[in-house]
């Protein structure tokens, strides 16, 4: 009697699937601390550079618009040169802008720093999901997409943290610090080596099996899908390979009914609109200075401000618990209710 034994799969790695989206969930983390860390250093730069409000309102959006940039052209350089190198590039780009927003001369050289910092933000807010998504999963995939989030509001509170405990340290944001050096500009310092963290990390984790199949190296695919996912890899293989042979260029045409846009293109931009309408950059970018114009102290308006970022963690937290359990659009409503009675 012949026995036929069937070949053993290999079985998927959970931690090493979690260390991949933690790594490129890094990305995220800085798009948080890029964002956030000039908050406690606002006042203290503009009066250094003797700025106005206006040329200080510049340095501080410019940010915003170097993460459209980045944004816009991140998914075209993933696509031709792999999502890994992107993310290498990103972390780069934020070493950059914070060594050259502690080291400013003038305000105008600040905002270029600022600028290539925004990039840094764009492009990881592009490609770190799309990384996620493409190793995980289908079964981890929403958990592990979530991370990105978590990562940003993180990133935000410990950016603020660092802008606290810096200023109290110097006794205020224009104070020198360590060496004589102004407080503020050891505000940009802190995000050097999450920033180094990022790239050493890049370097150390495998490309994704998607691009991969793409580029016509399914070998390679096969290795890293055997690691994520286990079971039948060649299968998965011929998957991505059919379905990355009936992807076409995205258009704009895309996007169009008979009227124009599509109703649910425009409810997407409205919501991002609104979202943005309620004034919560405000509170990222001017809080501490808001604080102080009031009334409290800087120390005061600092930590009101950090505690404001503990809040943004911990309705994170709780939106990741139950939006597979309620739905977005319920969440979506009780989320506006809220921003409507707090306004």
């Amino acid at each position: 009697m012949t026995i036929h034994n069937k070949p053993v799969m290999p079985k998927a790695s959970t931690s090493y699937v979690l260390m991949l989206a933690l790594v490129a969930a890094i990305g995220g983390f800085l798009f948080g601390f890029d964002t956030a860390v000039i908050n406690g250093a606002v006042a203290a730069l503009g009066k250094d550079f003797q700025a106005g409000s206006v040329a200080t309102g510049f340095a501080v959006s410019s940010a915003l618009l170097g993460s459209a940039v980045g944004a816009f052209f991140a998914g075209q350089i993933a696509d031709r040169y792999g999502r890994v190198k992107t993310m290498i590039v990103a972390s780069i780009l934020f070493l950059i802008s914070a060594v050259g927003s502690g080291i400013a001369f003038n305000i105008w050289d600040f905002m270029v720093w600022r600028l290539v910092g925004g990039v840094a933000v764009g492009a990881a807010s592009v490609i770190a999901p799309a990384y996620i998504a493409e190793v995980s999963p289908a079964h981890l995939r929403g958990r592990l997409g979530s991370l990105q989030q978590l990562a940003i509001v993180t990133g935000i509170f410990i950016a603020l943290l660092c802008d606290y405990f810096i200023a109290v340290a110097a006794g205020s944001a224009e104070a020198p610090f360590w060496f004589g050096i102004p407080a503020w500009r050891w505000m940009f310092w802190t995000e050097i080596p999450p920033a180094i963290a990022y790239g050493i990390g890049a370097l150390r984790i495998p490309e994704s099996p998607r691009y991969l199949v793409a580029q016509g190296r399914d070998a390679e695919a096969a290795s890293v899908l055997t690691k994520v996912l286990g079971g039948d890899v060649e299968a998965k293989v011929q998957e991505i390979r059919q379905t990355v042979s009936r992807e076409r260029k995205p258009q704009l045409s895309d996007l169009m009914g008979r009227h124009g846009l599509l109703t649910i293109v425009w409810v997407g931009i409205g919501l991002s609109i609104l979202q943005q309408l309620v004034g919560i950059n405000v509170i990222f970018y001017y809080s501490s200075v808001l604080w102080q114009a009031v009334g409290f102290s800087e120390k005061d308006s600092l930590w009101i401000t950090v505690i404001t970022s503990i809040t943004n963690i911990v309705t994170t937290l709780v939106a990741i618990a139950f939006v597979d359990k309620f739905g977005r659009k319920p969440l979506l409503i009780l989320g506006s209710l809220g921003m409507t009675l707090t306004l």
